[in-house]
């Protein structure tokens, strides 16, 4: 009887040892909450001292707090590091809110941020300054960019669209009312068309304008006509219809010096314009030319652009640029249109030389994070603006039949502009499924 209740209890441990392995191979989420949570709080809470110690983030003691320590306590003074605030256990790992003493900054913990990984033996460490003085370390748990899945909170807010997930396990969104203009690059097969397609299912959702150009006949955007206000497929569309935008964008400014207001928001909302998002699929379409009587097309646009880069923002018109390079070499006006790019997106490249283009003045020390991107992860990205920061973002799977429907479902939200109306492309009919009958009329059976 005895023997047989070892084996009970041997092939019992068996099984929770292969379910464990299972979970943290399959199920990350569940295998984090049980088992590396409880291990990776007991670990900080252990060795937090002398692992600060160790990585240089303590700093002497106050005159008062030495004396006290030297002649109340009878101890040896110490180093003292960052104060803990708050620690809280999430799905994906780790927060934990420090407040920094004298002496220290919020870039010192980041510069350390890779020894705070390997001491505490989790996936990713992120530094966030969420107040002067205190910052938090966003701690995972495991690599959440292996298999995205996006946070179901989320805020819901006016212009703000998330696109995808953060290595620290939040949403990355794109907010046009604080960073308006962007710039997307990426080579082939890197993930940059699901990004574009996801930010277009977002932005359907929303009670605004959609203008696309693609100069590739529109076979990106073409599925999404019924919820474009706008559609240029090729240069001398895209020419005419920047010209357009220029006129509307003059006009609002109009508006708004009617009003006595200097931004779109600060209207009524009965007479406030919709915001606009022109989403160009391909930049370099609309630099290079074939022939030298093209040249004046070209500059016009590049023109435009700039002035719409420069100016739309506060008359709700916002710019997504895409491409796989833009730099200097694409003509005059391009590094003058990228500089109006405050966000940036940049997606596996060729060569550093197009990394340095999208991040080299904006976020330089993102530009080696780009280059390590692998090619068997298409959607994982590096993100950054103007600030200096920088993160890894990937988006989930979307399906370009996915986004067209649901642009078909919220075809209804499509305003009426009669501005770009000669623009606004006729939509294409319902995709015919596997159900669907056959209008071919079969081949009659002969002998």
């Amino acid at each position: 009887m005895a023997d047989l209740t070892t084996v009970l209890e041997a092939t019992g441990a068996l099984a929770g040892v292969g379910g464990l392995g299972y979970a943290k191979a399959r199920a990350p989420r569940v295998y984090w909450s049980l088992v590396g949570l409880p291990i990776t709080w007991g670990r900080f809470t252990v060795t937090y001292g002398a692992t600060m110690d160790v990585c240089g983030l303590t700093v002497r003691p106050s005159g008062l707090r030495a004396f006290m320590v030297r002649n109340v306590a009878r101890r040896e003074v110490q180093p003292v590091p960052p104060k803990v605030r708050r620690v809280r256990g999430t799905s994906t790992g780790l927060r934990v809110s420090l407040r920094l003493p004298a002496g220290l900054e919020p870039t010192d913990v980041a510069a350390a941020s890779e020894r705070l990984r390997h001491a505490w033996g989790v996936h990713s460490v992120n530094v966030v300054e969420t107040k002067p003085g205190v910052v938090e370390l966003r701690m995972t748990g495991y690599d959440v960019l292996k298999r995205v899945r996006m946070p179901r909170r989320r805020k819901t807010e006016p212009m703000v669209v998330p696109v995808a997930l953060r290595d620290d396990g939040t949403a990355f969104v794109r907010d046009y009312r604080k960073v308006p203009h962007a710039l997307t690059l990426g080579a082939n097969q890197s993930g940059k068309s699901m990004y574009q397609r996801n930010l277009i299912a977002g932005l359907a959702k929303l009670p605004v304008g959609l203008v696309g150009i693609d100069c590739k006949r529109g076979v990106e955007q073409r599925p999404y006509a019924p919820r474009l206000s706008a559609l240029a497929t090729t240069p001398e569309m895209a020419s005419e219809l920047l010209d357009v935008l220029v006129g509307e964008m003059e006009s609002r400014f109009d508006l708004l010096s009617a009003h006595g207001v200097s931004d779109l928001w600060a209207l009524p909302v009965k007479v406030r314009p919709v915001p606009l998002v022109v989403l160009v699929d391909e930049v370099a379409e609309l630099f290079l030319t074939a022939a030298k009587k093209d040249e004046e097309r070209r500059d016009r646009m590049v023109m435009q652009m700039v002035r719409l880069g420069q100016m739309a923002r506060a008359i709700g018109i916002y710019l997504e640029i895409c491409g796989q390079r833009f730099g200097s070499e694409l003509g005059k006006g391009a590094t003058m249109l990228r500089a109006q790019l405050t966000g940036r997106v940049i997606h596996r490249v060729n060569d550093k030389q197009t990394a340095e283009m999208g991040l080299g003045d904006v976020a330089p020390e993102a530009v080696f994070a780009v280059t390590t991107i692998a090619p068997d992860r298409p959607g994982v990205a590096v993100a950054g603006d103007s600030s200096g920061g920088w993160s890894r973002i990937r988006t989930p799977e979307t399906s370009p039949a996915e986004a067209a429907a649901v642009c078909r479902e919220h075809a209804h939200l499509t305003p009426d502009l009669p501005a770009l109306a000669p623009f606004r492309s006729a939509v294409p009919a319902e995709p015919i499924t596997d159900d669907a009958p056959s209008l071919i009329k079969p081949r009659p059976v002969t002998d």
